[in-house]
């Protein structure tokens, strides 16, 4: 057990939260503005929900919060060396299908003040583990997230086992109809939930 379940509790990001909630600060100030200001948006418009972890000894301070939706892995898209590296574990019956199901977190921080313990981490277990519940109202085989191109971000997920949707950030251009010669801002990674179902 960690601080998140022993400590928290979940909870949807909300009006009435985020009216009696402290200041939500990560160290992005992107993140920073979408939690305070964009995520109720996203979620009246059904493009996303935000579920955030309150500490239990002060409710007002949420710990981290990220947002989620639908979303897929188009298969017949991708480079054949993606391709293969997607639909390795997937049974050959179900390998011509033209996409996989999969979750998007779409943001995803955790408090500055709370940083530097492990619960980024414990965040990213719970969220995998959370798709793979019998309560689960949707078949999903994949997370995904579209990560910023940054040393840092890139590995935390990759510390909590994602890879490179694309090895090259040129196939990834091109899958993406990027024509310019800057970097990528983002970079698309993803996890198969397979291994960690197979392992319960």
């Amino acid at each position: 057990m960690g601080f998140l379940e022993e400590s928290c509790t979940l909870r949807p990001l909300n009006n009435n939260l985020l009216d009696q909630a402290k200041p939500f600060i990560c160290d992005d100030a992107d993140l920073n503005d979408f939690f305070a200001n964009d995520c109720i948006n996203y979620n009246n418009e059904l493009l996303g929900r935000t579920y955030c972890f309150t500490f239990d000894e002060e409710p007002s301070r949420i710990v981290c919060a990220f947002t989620v939706s639908n979303d897929s892995i188009k298969a017949k898209l991708l480079p054949k060396s993606s391709k293969r590296r997607v639909g390795k574990d997937i049974s050959h019956v179900k390998r011509g299908i033209k996409s996989y199901p999969a979750v998007l977190i779409g943001r995803l921080g955790v408090a500055t003040d709370f940083s530097g313990k492990g619960i980024g981490k414990e965040l990213m277990n719970f969220i995998k583990a959370w798709f793979i519940d019998g309560a689960n109202k949707t078949g999903c085989r994949f997370v995904v997230v579209d990560a910023y191109n940054s040393p840092k971000v890139l590995s935390y997920y990759t510390k909590n086992d994602y890879k490179f949707l694309f090895s090259l950030e040129n196939e990834e251009k091109e899958y993406s109809a990027i024509t310019t010669d800057q970097p990528l801002a983002t970079r698309l990674l993803y996890y198969d939930l397979i291994l960690l179902a197979k392992s319960e």
